[in-house]
């Protein structure tokens, strides 16, 4: 019997195992659907239940860095993809993945390694060739390039992305011909191939051979009538041809498509100034402030500056040096005053027919500038960095690419939901003072820690101030109290609720979490407040675009006072160390006063509280990130875009890539 039974335990036990292994198998097929359908966002959400069961399963952390990857999280990707290294050592595809999260961080030796190591574990593999020969392109070591190409071409003779690539660095070399003869072969392989015609143009172009060239554009844009270079390039090809009414509709479509391409405005205003049509100083204008590039008169008062003091040194050189010849001849120069009357005399003769030569010249200059402006300074887009494969546009997928307004993940505060109906789309941290306040609440009323936004409640919360007025009226005791407290502070009825708190406070002085509902309803109302006085401001990170400096000693703190807030987020943690919201709270309002360093403090508490805290991880990341940390910054808001907020692939996208 007791053999029979254990039988039956080892049956039972193998048919859980297998139920276990389904589930998970069944996981990793839907995250790579989703991956496939473009929705990397929800891919990530069932890697991650993956790895949280089976933290040893090496291709659920090279999926994960693959959503990663297609939302421009190289950071992110990259740990992912070390780890699957770590499990499994001999994984061709995590390095060659982890090469290219590298090459788009332009890491591109760190790149060309981890090629070399997936090339040990598998040289057949024509993509690996392919992706060591573009970061050896972009290193401008076109002869190593080509011989990956050409490696490529040998495991698969039929290979587009190899010809296409072997045709851009055969350009960059100087063979335009062999680059001709590559994009031939592509497009008998794909003859509908819009970026090869696209990039044969390109090459036609450079060969002078216009009409050929005007072609393939011709062709380029019956493919892809969306693509704003080959209309550009079009019309430079007309340009050339003085097709000027014809080029001047070509660079109109350019724009049209992509408003910010300067090198269309810039053609376009060349075309209209040789037509002397209306319109082409203000197009010189907007090239030149979306390029500087173009800004040629920013160029002309340079180069005239740079005239003026050089003119300057050689005059202040010749007066010194006639400065030393007078001191040594003092007597001789006495005897000659008429001589020396005469020489300036004819030096400022001189000087005048300098300046009426300057002026000549300058005029001269501007209308060989008008004129070079006119035929030679046509500015062609470079096609040969176009994707070799077309990819489908999803809607959620690539939500990097979605503008967002960045503001802070805002506070904690507690909050309500009715019995057995909590909104489960709303990420629920445990925390233990909360369960002990449901456990004396008998879980009627329901209460939770959340920072969204609870209006779709208020009648809820108002049902329930009426439910504590009757208990308080039973008994009058601080957990009575503090929950009425709760609820007006829910309601926005902040005066009542702050009567409540203090009377909590005051019947238990030990209750943490009355000092932390406290401090959030004195923030809420000084915000109404603000809000009252027109002078209220969204808390935010000031972040700056890229490229400009962030000075984390320049704050603009509120001008209203926050000390007795922040002394009893002081005393719930003093109460409750272990409270991991109160740190995050914290740390929101120091960020609100400017003290950025004493927030990170806070935030890095919280974390290591919560190391699944996802808006600590984000509020940390757009810290330090002003505080010119990005790589630390980048690897938080990689892991809060993890743990579920989507938001900070964007932010990873516009600061950190």
């Amino acid at each position: 019997m007791k053999k029979l039974s254990l039988f039956l335990v080892l049956l039972l036990s193998l048919s859980f195992a297998a139920e276990a292994q389904l589930n998970i198998n069944h996981f990793i097929r839907v995250g790579r659907t989703r991956i496939s359908i473009g929705n990397y966002t929800g891919a990530i959400e069932y890697f991650n239940i993956v790895i949280e069961f089976k933290p040893y399963l090496a291709e659920a952390y090279l999926y994960r860095g693959i959503a990663k990857h297609s939302l421009e999280d190289y950071r992110g990707a990259i740990m992912d993809y070390d780890k699957a290294i770590d499990i499994k050592p001999y994984y061709p595809r995590a390095y060659n993945n982890r090469g290219m999260a590298y090459h788009n961080l332009r890491q591109f030796d760190k790149a060309i390694e981890n090629y070399n190591r997936a090339l040990e574990f598998d040289q057949d593999d024509e993509s690996i060739y392919n992706n060591r020969g573009v970061a050896k392109l972009a290193q401008k070591n076109m002869e190593g390039a080509i011989e990956d190409f050409n490696r490529a071409l040998e495991i698969n003779p039929k290979s587009t992305d190899a010809l296409m690539r072997r045709s851009n660095a055969k350009i960059v070399s100087g063979d335009t011909r062999g680059a001709i003869r590559d994009l031939n072969e592509v497009i008998i392989i794909r003859p509908h191939y819009a970026a090869a015609y696209l990039n044969r143009g390109l090459a036609r172009f450079e060969l002078e051979d216009y009409a050929s060239a005007l072609r393939d554009y011709d062709q380029s844009i019956k493919f892809d009538p969306q693509n704003a270079l080959a209309f550009n390039n079009r019309g430079i090809v007309k340009h050339k041809l003085e097709d000027y009414n014809s080029a001047i509709m070509d660079y109109d479509m350019a724009i049209r498509l992509d408003p910010e391409m300067a090198s269309a405005y810039f053609n376009r205003a060349m075309a209209r100034e040789i037509l002397k049509r209306p319109g082409f100083e203000n197009d010189y204008k907007i090239a030149a402030q979306l390029n500087p590039q173009f800004d040629l008169e920013s160029r002309r008062v340079n180069a005239e500056q740079l005239a003026q003091q050089r003119q300057q040194q050689n005059q202040q050189n010749q007066g010194n040096t006639q400065q030393q010849q007078a001191g040594g001849n003092n007597q001789q120069n006495t005897q000659n005053n008429s001589t020396t009357t005469a020489q300036n005399n004819q030096v400022l003769a001189q000087k005048n027919d300098d300046e009426a030569k300057k002026q000549k010249e300058k005029a001269e200059a501007e209308e060989e500038r008008r004129k070079r402006r006119s035929k030679m300074d046509l500015v062609i887009e470079d096609s040969r960095d176009l994707p070799t494969e077309e990819e489908e546009e999803v809607d959620d997928g690539r939500i990097q690419n979605k503008n967002i307004v960045i503001d802070l993940q805002p506070l904690f505060l507690i909050s309500a939901f009715e019995k057995n109906g909590v909104d489960y789309d709303r990420f629920q941290y445990y925390n233990i003072v909360i369960d002990d306040l449901n456990a004396k609440n008998n879980y009627d009323p329901l209460l939770s820690i959340s920072n969204k936004p609870v209006t779709t409640y208020q009648s809820v919360f108002e049902n329930f101030i009426l439910f504590f007025n009757e208990k308080i009226e039973i008994q009058e005791n601080a957990h009575n109290y503090l929950n009425r407290g709760i609820f007006y502070s829910l309601t926005g009825d902040y005066n009542s609720a702050l009567k409540d708190l203090n009377k909590a406070i005051q019947l238990d002085e030990k209750s943490s979490i009355s000092y932390f509902t406290r401090a959030n309803s004195l923030y809420r109302m000084q915000e109404q407040v603000e809000l009252l006085a027109g002078t209220h401001r969204n808390v935010s990170i000031p972040m700056n675009e890229p490229g400009l400096e962030n000075d984390p000693t320049k704050t603009t703190p509120s001008t209203l006072d926050y000390s007795q807030i922040l002394d009893d987020y002081e005393l719930t943690l003093f109460l409750n160390p272990e409270f991991f919201f109160g740190y995050y709270n914290r740390a929101y309002i120091k960020l609100r006063l400017g003290e950025y360093k004493s927030a990170v403090e806070d935030l890095n508490h919280a974390i290591e509280l919560e190391p699944k805290f996802a808006e600590a991880y984000f509020n940390r990341g757009l810290t330090k990130i002003y505080l010119d940390d990005v790589e630390g910054g980048a690897m938080d808001l990689s892991r809060a875009g993890e743990l579920g907020i989507s938001g900070a692939y964007n932010i990873i996208k516009r600061y950190c890539n």
